[in-house]
């Protein structure tokens, strides 16, 4: 619709903005203009001015400013142009038709409101009398005061199939069809021009409101047994299900103040808290959380709280719309979750600890990608690495369905660190491992006079970086690992950091290396001499990766039997030494043979491994 710029500064003109802001503000006369304190930020001293002369309000504090429409739109929340129909409705000035389908059809839409109204103006005088007894002894149960009774418009619609149309006489039949309030039940072979009939019958009455208040669709809940426990309007000319949210009318000026909405399953949790003061809540009418209904609270807030039940069913919604949203993300802009304690819903947790309690859980709401992870990683089972590779692959699939380029990049990002934080190596155990890699190094270039130590240095140095980048072969050489006497500090607050790693955490695969490697802010002059470290043979990033761990878990077998040899071939030689002139013993002698023997294959294997170990040394 096209709206004249003379149009919309006569209807700016006709609007009292005091009076307008009034509404919902407290405001109050100072000199020429109005102050109040500002309901777009939390404030104790007023800096929010109103100049009706001027038609604007500005506020000093935060920088709010606007004429009666932005007002509308910025705190109602509503569409530009159903604020300029609120405006002009209450200033009597027409709409201009921008041509006679779209006059005719605004026509049939005020009808449609007018039948609306009077039904629920009817289902709250049925509620007040006689036939009422049964709805109000329900809401007294379910503590409904009156008071909010009134504020959410309950009503009563008695079990009977004629008499909402009857009441509603004045109205053409096919209108109230269309509205939703009546069932033309089709045709069927013999029986033609069957009479509609009243949808609601024996039902507790709910009106749905639009954002401006209008009453569009009803929901009603039958009292006693019976099904649909919870019967909505059709969708009809004024009501869309998937676009609409219950309670969004009077939510909007809350979330405005409060700076956030929740989002909950059904009309009487969305009724419970708000008499609890909880006002800014809203609820999807029996569907699933729809792309329209999300982008509808993005315009609230950036980040608006899911507030599902405990149970199953509730947190499957909740999943479903955090899958959802995915796509829809942009940056700021996002969902937090939270989850009821014992199945419960926020009726049943108002009842049994107040808003109080129903604030401690919202303070423990969690972040959409903390959401993702959960119902992912609970998927399945984790126990092996084909199902952790199941487990990756899900969460790459659920991150690439985001639109947003920067948004993906991060959820991928923080999808990885939540898996390594599981299954891989932490970030303080990556930073330390660098300190140890630095450490070691220049404990191998120190000047040391025995090249033997050196060597015995870089030896166990190597064996603990292979173990980084294959850590697989922790668990198959813990104990191996554990008993080789470390010559440095270092080495030993390594292995004891790799030790501890592999006792928490049983399904390390990650090469600790590489993710060190792929930090963005590891200097290039770190980056070289890491890289440097590569060069062993069981070690290498082109070795296969089945022949380094072998040859690895090898290599620590080969050095926990050199820590042994020395020890064991000194107390084999005392026994042959204590038998004398009384004769050898012919099975110690074999036994000291065969640790000689030992002794030079292992010498020689270890030459094959070291891969000219020497040379990397003197190029140090």
């Amino acid at each position: 619709m096209s709206l004249s710029p003379q149009f919309l500064d006569e209807l700016r003109a006709r609007t009292s903005l005091s009076t307008l802001i009034g509404k919902s503000v407290k405001v109050q006369k100072a000199g020429r203009e109005y102050k109040a304190c500002c309901p777009f930020h939390n404030e104790k001293t007023p800096s929010f001015t109103i100049n009706d002369e001027k038609g604007f309000y500005h506020c000093f504090g935060c920088g709010a400013h606007g004429d009666a429409i932005r007002w509308m739109t910025d705190h109602r929340g509503l569409p530009f142009i159903d604020a300029v129909k609120e405006l002009a409705d209450a200033a009597g000035m027409e709409m201009p038709a921008p041509d006679p389908r779209a006059a005719r059809k605004a026509e049939q839409a005020r009808g449609l409101h007018d039948a609306m109204q009077a039904a629920q103006d009817w289902f709250v005088e049925q509620l007040a009398g006689v036939d009422g007894a049964e709805a109000r002894a329900y809401l007294a149960k379910r503590g409904i005061t009156d008071a909010t009774r009134r504020a959410f418009g309950f009503g009563y619609a008695p079990d009977s199939r004629g008499k909402l149309k009857a009441a509603l006489k004045d109205f053409p039949i096919e209108m109230l069809v269309e509205a939703g309030l009546l069932i033309q039940p089709p045709d069927e072979p013999g029986r033609t021009n069957r009479d509609p009939y009243d949808r609601f019958r024996g039902r507790l009455m709910i009106p749905i409101r639009d954002a401006r208040g209008r009453v569009i669709a009803f929901g009603g809940r039958i009292l006693g047994q019976g099904e649909p426990k919870y019967l909505n309007s059709p969708d009809t000319p004024l009501f869309d299900k998937g676009r609409t949210l219950y309670n969004l009318d009077k939510a909007l000026a809350a979330a405005r103040a409060s700076d956030r909405v929740i989002v909950v399953e059904g009309y009487m949790d969305v009724i419970a808290l708000a008499q609890a003061g909880i006002g800014e809540c809203v609820a999807p009418l029996g569907t699933a959380l729809t792309e329209h209904q999300l982008e509808r609270l993005w315009k609230m807030v950036d980040v608006p709280i899911l507030c599902f039940d405990g149970d199953a069913a509730g947190q499957k919604a909740a999943d479903r719309a955090a899958m959802r949203a995915l796509p829809l993300l942009k940056p700021g802009q996002s969902l937090s979750f939270v989850t009821l304690p014992g199945g419960m819903d926020p009726d049943d947790l108002i009842k049994a600890s107040g808003a109080a309690g129903f604030e401690t859980c919202i303070r423990s709401a969690i972040p959409l990608v903390e959401r993702l992870w959960l119902h992912e990683r609970q998927a399945g089972e984790v126990s092996t690495p084909e199902s952790r590779a199941g487990l990756q692959q899900r969460l790459a699939e659920q991150a690439t369905t985001i639109t947003d380029p920067l948004v993906r990049k991060e959820y991928e990002r923080a999808l990885r660190e939540r898996f390594w934080a599981e299954f891989g190596w932490k970030k303080q155990e990556r930073n330390a491992v660098r300190g140890f890699i630095a450490r070691t190094r220049e404990e191998i270039r120190s000047d040391l006079a025995n090249m033997a130590q050196r060597i015995d240095r870089m030896m166990k140095r190597a064996i603990l970086l292979g173990l980084c980048r294959h850590p697989a072969v922790l668990y198959s050489h813990r104990e191996q690992l554990a008993s080789i006497t470390m010559p440095t500090e270092a080495l030993s607050q390594w292995t004891a950091l790799m030790i501890r790693a592999s006792l928490e955490r049983n399904a390390l695969e990650e090469s600790l290396v590489d993710a060190i490697l792929q930090e963005a802010s590891l200097p290039d002059l770190e980056r070289r001499n890491l890289k440097h470290d590569l060069c062993f043979s069981f070690f290498s990033t082109d070795t296969d990766r089945t022949t380094a761990e072998k040859d690895l878990g090898e290599v620590i077998n080969i050095l926990l039997f050199e820590q042994e040899f020395t020890p064991k071939l000194e107390r084999l030689k005392a026994d042959l030494y204590a038998q004398g002139d009384d004769g050898m013993d012919e099975t110690r002698w074999q036994e000291h043979l065969s640790l000689i023997t030992l002794k030079r294959q292992n010498d020689e294997r270890l030459r094959e491994l070291k891969a000219n170990i020497e040379e990397q040394l003197m190029a140090a």
